[in-house]
């Protein structure tokens, strides 16, 4: 099968000749071409029945190789789950239109950190109306960053608790549909992003370079915005969730998800790359496309976000700091069995639930215990006793 690992080792280094890439950019190709060879370091396993050796290569562990995030993504998951609140859940997406998709390539941080912002105190500065749920809310943040087709299309998912903590500390329940009307969400998030954009444009704190490159000018910049205030916002929310239990399944499908997983990749041949995509202007209809090798490398490079930048982010009542808040309401709904902190799974449990696969089983004979006897190192690349 095809994978994203095979693209970048036969046509990385090309692009790279061809293109002068950021640090994150570069760390990114190189995991992901050295992921699970010997050039990550690795380990040998002997069983100690029948002395059947095993040689195992560590994983990069980048959070954009398509390889790496399974098991990142149950511990992540596994953490969660004391947050969770036995209440009807919602789904937002806040969408930033295309236009802005020039200046983002050139200011991901800056643009993607007003996103956040702008979506957070759009949900919390509303849920407090009492208008609409007069309450503290809390909800988790996801970023994405591209479409089906790997283009620029970024979007926040929020995943929302239908209900808040009120003002004298009790529960209150939100309506079955989501209580703050959509229209609404759209025009308080556009209004808090283009003022925030304007702050930062105005404390010179975007680059400007190509294509953008007139917009360091004011009128050119205020054009921009003007045209940005013309737009509908795209805000939406989706079909809530049953409970926690669907929670917990959307979570593990998204929140480490990457811009392409290896599934997809149908094949590289001649220079080309053909994938599969769902067409959402012709109903989610499953297509196949094909690109330039280099044309995709690009594409993909565009979803590599800045070194350690946050991608998933809670706020409100499920914020780090509000933690205590979190078990307030878990008293106040009566689930005080979530207020347990989880056992930590080891990689041999999770590996074993998930896949069925015990990596301490001797795959030969099956009755002896594969231990480690001696490791790579991916620095020295020689074997350490």
């Amino acid at each position: 099968m095809a994978e994203l690992q095979d693209i970048v080792n036969e046509f990385g280094q090309e692009y790279c000749d061809r293109h002068q890439l950021p640090l994150h950019q570069l760390k990114a190709l190189n995991a992901i071409e050295n992921c699970r060879t010997a050039e990550m370091g690795g380990h040998v396993d002997e069983c100690d029945a029948c002395g059947h050796v095993n040689i195992s290569y560590n994983s990069c562990r980048n959070r954009h190789c398509p390889k790496c995030q399974k098991l990142t993504s149950e511990r992540w998951i596994e953490r969660r789950k004391e947050y969770l609140l036995p209440v009807q859940y919602f789904h937002t997406v806040f969408t930033l239109p295309s236009i802005l998709n020039p200046l983002t390539r050139y200011n991901q941080k800056e643009i993607y950190n007003l996103l956040f912002k702008a979506a957070a105190e759009t949900l919390l500065e509303l849920s407090r109306d009492v208008k609409y749920l007069g309450a503290e809310i809390g909800f988790t943040t996801v970023l994405h960053t591209w479409g089906q087709n790997l283009m620029d299309h970024p979007h926040l998912h929020c995943i929302v608790p239908g209900g808040g903590l009120s003002p004298d500390g009790k529960w209150i329940n939100a309506k079955k549909d989501f209580f703050i009307p959509v229209k609404v969400l759209s025009r308080k998030f556009r209004g808090k992003f283009l003022a925030y954009l304007r702050e930062t444009y105005e404390a010179d704190e975007l680059k400007f370079g190509g294509d953008v490159e007139p917009l360091r000018l004011l009128s050119h910049f205020n054009a921009l915005l003007n045209q940005l205030y013309g737009l509908e916002w795209v805000v939406f929310c989706k079909e809530s969730f049953k409970g926690p239990e669907s929670v917990i399944e959307y979570l593990g499908r998204y929140t480490h998800r990457v811009a392409i997983s290896n599934s997809r990749i149908k094949s590289i041949a001649d220079g080309k790359v053909t994938f599969e995509w769902k067409d959402r202007s012709a109903g989610n209809q499953t297509k196949l496309m094909t690109l330039d090798a280099l044309e995709f490398i690009r594409r993909f490079l565009l979803h590599i976000l800045p070194g350690r930048f946050t991608k998933i982010r809670h706020y409100g009542l499920l914020s780090n700091r509000n933690r205590t808040k979190v078990k307030q309401c878990q008293v106040l709904l009566k689930c005080l069995r979530l207020l347990t902190t989880p056992t930590k799974s080891t990689t041999r449990e999770l590996l074993l639930n998930l896949f069925g696969v015990d990596i301490e089983k001797c795959p030969c004979c099956g009755k002896g215990k594969m231990t480690v006897r001696r490791k790579f190192d991916y620095n020295a690349r020689h074997i350490l006793g």
